[in-house]
């Protein structure tokens, strides 16, 4: 089914593993800061909480592996800082992403951002792939109650961008964050994330494709 872009007043994109290649960059910080409190996990147990706020990460983690960890902000900072480290020595955009925004900037459809990703984790992305000027709206889970797969963050940010849900398109990658946007009762476009086990479950979203240019061809036909 293609899509129709008369349909939609704004593209709202996830950031992890949709603007920038970043869950490896996740998984090399989680290991180095997970490995120094003696955790034994490996870049592939890490595939279980993929979409989820790192905040939420680290408790899954604490309690599944019984850690004993009190202070889960001061590890979440560790693991965001050898994030900030990682971006800035790894600026590049997913294929197809710049594209993708050159055209709808060109376009009346406004560009929104949803992630998981705490604020400062956003604002490096945005510094160091220059390209903040794109985005009419910026949000993130770490500001709602709860993240991703809860809607808040992008029922949030299409409030900002003030457009309705329905007339909202959402570029997703993970499984959590498709639940996301559908509960928000937005159409969710799926690229997944390629160094994933592909999860069948991702076929409840509305659109597919393989890559972010795919997505363009489509759109813009």
């Amino acid at each position: 089914m293609r899509i129709n872009q008369l349909h939609f007043e704004a593209v709202i994109f996830d950031m992890d593993g949709v603007l920038i290649d970043s869950e490896p960059l996740w998984k090399i910080a989680m290991f180095d800061v997970f490995s120094a409190l003696g955790s034994t996990l490996t870049a592939h147990d890490f595939q279980r909480t993929v979409g989820l706020r790192i905040d939420q990460v680290v408790e899954y983690w604490n309690h599944e592996d019984q850690w004993g960890i009190d202070d889960i902000h001061s590890v979440v900072d560790q693991i965001i800082d050898r994030m900030v480290v990682l971006i800035a020595e790894n600026p590049f955009p997913l294929p197809g992403v710049m594209d993708t925004l050159n055209y709808l900037s060109e376009t009346d459809i406004k560009i929104g951002l949803a992630t998981s990703s705490p604020q400062r984790l956003i604002d490096a992305v945005l510094k160091y792939l220059n390209m903040a000027h794109y985005f009419d709206a910026v949000h993130s889970a770490e500001f709602e109650r709860y993240g991703k797969p809860h809607p808040d963050v992008y029922l949030k940010t299409a409030d900002s961008l003030g457009v309705k849900p329905n007339k909202c398109l959402v570029i997703e990658d993970s499984l959590n964050g498709v639940i996301s946007g559908k509960a928000a009762m937005m159409r969710v476009v799926c690229i997944p994330e390629k160094t994933h086990i592909p999860n069948p479950k991702l076929i409840v979203a509305d659109y597919h494709f393989d890559s972010m240019g795919d997505f363009l061809s489509d759109f813009r036909a």
